[in-house]
């Protein structure tokens, strides 16, 4: 499918824009692009690193991802962001992600890097950081978009860290969303990677990707991997979709 590249006018990010007709068709388009980034990476470099994001969008597609064919023990799991709940609430990213799809392959637990978020923002915060010590780039990173233009828990009037020199890890204390207490991964640290991929569905959704798409500084445009951003689309959304191509 081909799609236009738009760079934002305030940050170096290089979009693709992937529209499709139907929730499920983009669905089954991401868990598609999922497995192919997977074979890339295990061919290559033996193993994969994957960042997942929260949401209602991502949760059809990890379903979808349950059965595909593939070494899960090649598989590492990572977290784009954590809200500081109990372990096992069900409003957790990671709960949501284990019940979807990761309960339900043969991952070694030891390779499901959940965001230790039940300890508090100071102590999650220094673990976490000091585990992603150890992956210099993800293969491919997930995320979504919020109604006001969130990413991960990157939220507007917030710093989202995108400097060269930004932390890892930042500890939210006041997030506009409840719980107010989140664990994010960074913007610099999340477009440290080989792939990235927005996910993006909902009626509530359309003004953000305005905001996005004519270069206001929104936290998802501050995402900017080298690699540039793919973004999967419900096409009803994209006011302009007859200046894209159709699924």
């Amino acid at each position: 499918m081909s799609s236009i590249i738009r760079p934002s006018t305030s940050l170096c990010q290089q979009c693709r824009w992937h529209p499709y007709p139907s929730n499920a068709s983009l669905e089954q388009a991401a868990a598609d692009i999922i497995h192919e980034a997977a074979i890339s990476a295990l061919r290559e470099r033996n193993a994969f690193h994957i960042v997942l994001a929260g949401g209602n969008t991502p949760r059809h597609v990890y379903e979808l991802l349950q059965s595909i064919e593939t070494d899960w023990s090649l598989w590492h799991f990572y977290f784009g962001d954590e809200r500081c709940l109990p372990q096992d609430h069900p409003e957790r990213n990671s709960q949501m992600a284990a019940q979807a799809w990761l309960q339900h392959a043969d991952i070694p637990a030891s390779q499901i890097h959940n965001i230790p978020a039940e300890l508090g923002l100071k102590i999650a915060s220094t673990t976490y950081a000091k585990l992603l010590q150890g992956v210099a780039l993800f293969d491919l990173v997930i995320l979504g978009l919020g109604e006001d233009g969130h990413t991960a828990s990157l939220f507007p009037m917030h710093d989202w860290g995108t400097q060269t020199d930004a932390p890892a890890i930042l500890a939210i204390h006041d997030a506009p969303k409840p719980p107010p207490q989140r664990i994010t991964l960074s913007a610099h640290r999340l477009s440290q990677t080989r792939q990235l991929m927005f996910l993006v569905s909902g009626a509530a959704k359309q003004q953000a990707v305005i905001d996005w798409r004519s270069g206001k500084d929104i936290p998802a445009a501050s995402i900017t991997p080298v690699c540039g951003v793919d973004i999967y689309i419900e096409k009803n959304l994209l006011s302009d979709s007859h200046e894209l191509d159709n699924k």
